[in-house]
């Protein structure tokens, strides 16, 4: 297999998109997904840059990851549908099972899981799609 390779301004502008899809969805889905998760709402909030930053960093590592395996397609297959495609795939067998078991494990109800889970699916659809749309 050859590998098409990697284009680091679309993993860098897919890490922006990811962290705007969160931005917007957490900002709109705040009190459902706080209930969910069981935050007190009037409990001291901790510090937002470091979790800001976190998770940015942690999405720039999730799109360096997804461009790679979408790079391992081969020449000429780093496009949008096979960068959603991919996005789906990795959603559906690796990030929405583990966080599944993880919630299961730690008494979530399934609501947490759907919102949580919705979250990370449009955001690999917008990773995966960005990584396509820029190519190699």
């Amino acid at each position: 297999m050859q590998f098409a390779g990697m284009n680091y301004l679309a993993i860098l502008v897919a890490a922006i998109v990811a962290f705007a899809i969160g931005a917007a969805y957490y900002g709109s889905l705040s009190k459902p997904w706080m209930k969910a998760a069981r935050l007190d709402p009037d409990a001291p909030k901790p510090a937002m840059a470091p979790l800001m930053i976190t998770t940015f960093l942690l999405e720039l590592g999730l799109a360096f990851v997804t461009a790679g395996i979408i790079g391992h397609l081969g020449p000429g297959q780093v496009t949008v549908l096979n960068g959603v495609i991919s996005g789906l795939f990795l959603w559906a067998g690796i990030i929405f099972t583990t966080m599944t078991i993880n919630n299961r494990y730690q008494g979530f109800g399934w609501d947490l899981t759907l919102i949580d889970g919705l979250h990370w699916l449009l955001v690999m659809i917008g990773i995966g799609a960005t990584i396509g749309w820029f190519g190699v």
